[in-house]
C-alpha cells in the first residue's frame, strides 16, 4: 500500500506531520512532503489516522 497526496487539495497545515512525522514533514518553506510513501504493518494505524484526521481529505491510501 502507498500513501497518496492530492496536492491541489493539500494545505500543508501539518495534521498529518503531528500525527506521524516519520513519514509526513512540513518544511520551513511550509511544503509538505512524504518522507516514507509505503504503508507497513508498523506504521499503518498511524497513517491511517492521518488519512482521517486530513482537514481537507487529501491523503489516501492505494493498493
Amino acid at each position: 500500500m502507498r500513501i497518496e497526496v492530492d496536492w491541489d487539495l493539500c494545505e500543508s497545515n501539518g495534521v498529518c506531520m503531528g500525527i506521524i512525522p516519520e513519514v509526513f514533514h512540513l518544511g520551513d518553506d511550509d511544503m509538505l512532503t512524504v518522507l516514507q510513501p509505503e504503508v507497513t504493518q508498523e506504521n499503518e494505524a498511524q497513517v491511517r489516522e492521518a488519512v482521517r484526521q486530513c482537514p481537507r481529505q487529501a491523503i489516501s491510501i492505494t493498493e
